[in-house]
Formats: structure tokens, C-alpha cells, sequence
């Protein structure tokens, strides 16, 4: 365990109940731990799609949307969204909790 682990954990406790983390994802919350550290509040969807990208090219480099974000589909960059959301909110939550919330 490292401390990605705890930022892992933090963005998997953030997603809202109806999202469905694949099976065996810990890896990808991983990297999802890195865009945190990196990009904070200001990760986008497509950041999200890079990095499922990368993580499903060892998993499942056939995978239909290995493709670049915006040429996907609508419905498909809708799934990347709670992801998107999650790391945003796992952001919030350790600015208020480093005491750095602005007033």
C-alpha cells in the first residue's frame, strides 16, 4: 500500500451510488489518484477518459471506446462524468480538511 491507496479509497468513497466501478479496478483508482494529485478540482472528463484509456489497454486493449474522448459517443463520455465528479469532490474534501477553505 502506498499513499495513492488512501486517495484511491477517498474518489471510490465519492462516487455517487449508482456508478459501477469495474471489477478489479483498483489499479485504475490508482491513476485516478494521480489525475487528483495533478489536476485537483480542475480534472475534466476527458482527463478521466485518458486514464480509464490507459488502464483498460492492459485490461482490454479491444475495448470499442479506446478511442479519443470526443469521438465517442454522448452516452459513452457520460460514464466518465461521476468519475470526473468524484475526484473534484476528493479534492474539496482535502482542501477543507488541510484547513486551506476559503472563507
Amino acid at each position: 500500500m502506498t499513499y495513492l491507496d488512501p486517495l484511491a479509497d477517498l474518489i471510490r468513497s465519492c462516487l455517487p451510488p449508482d456508478a459501477a466501478p469495474p471489477a478489479d479496478s483498483a489499479a485504475l483508482f490508482r491513476i485516478y489518484a494521480v489525475l487528483l494529485e495533478a489536476k485537483g478540482e480542475q480534472v475534466t472528463d476527458e482527463d478521466v477518459h485518458n486514464a480509464w484509456s490507459a488502464w483498460m489497454q492492459s485490461v482490454d486493449s479491444s475495448h470499442a471506446a479506446l478511442i479519443p474522448f470526443f469521438d465517442l459517443p454522448p452516452e459513452t463520455r457520460a460514464f466518465d462524468a461521476p468519475y470526473a465528479e468524484a475526484i473534484r469532490e476528493a479534492a474539496r474534501q482535502i482542501r477543507r480538511s488541510s484547513g486551506h477553505e476559503r472563507p
